[in-house]
């Protein structure tokens, strides 16, 4: 049995000098929140916040509270003028800048996870080569060793 032992030890010695048990994997979320501008930390909150149901539900209430007091005032005082007459035309203002703003910040956040998830790929993709690599070499010392069992 020891014999066996010292056998095993001397191949995994012979294995060893290609490194394959030195570790390759490391943290996404670190390495790219480490790298964040201001900028990229400003685009990254907007769309969390732009994206949540509570700023959805917040939106739509205040669309209803502007044209309801638009709506009223229109109907109360026929003979003045509301601030923002029934097409609510300023509303409309308000809705396209809202958007232009929103989109192109929405779509550098969206940049910023797609460089996330091609840095996963990427270790995935080294993580898997190691494995294989330690798989082959565990075979070699599995083959040595019945091999050296067969002789015996």
């Amino acid at each position: 049995m020891k014999k066996i032992q010292k056998e095993m030890g001397k191949i995994a010695e012979e294995v060893n000098p290609m490194n394959i048990f030195n570790k390759i994997s490391e943290s996404i979320n670190i390495k790219t929140s480490k790298k964040k501008t201001i900028g990229q930390k400003a685009a990254d909150f907007l769309t969390k916040w732009a994206g949540s149901w509570f700023f959805i539900i917040s939106f739509f209430i205040f669309l209803i509270i502007w044209m309801s007091l638009n709506a009223y005032f229109w109907f109360e005082y026929n003979l003045g003028k509301p601030f923002d007459p029934y097409p609510f035309i300023l509303l409309n203002l308000v809705l396209s800048c809202l958007a232009a703003i929103q989109a192109p910040i929405i779509l550098m956040s969206q940049n910023r996870q797609a460089q996330k998830d091609r840095l996963k790929a990427e270790y995935d993709y080294n993580v898997n080569r190691k494995a294989e690599k330690e798989i082959q070499e565990i075979r070699k010392v599995v083959n040595k060793l019945e091999k050296k069992l067969i002789k015996k």
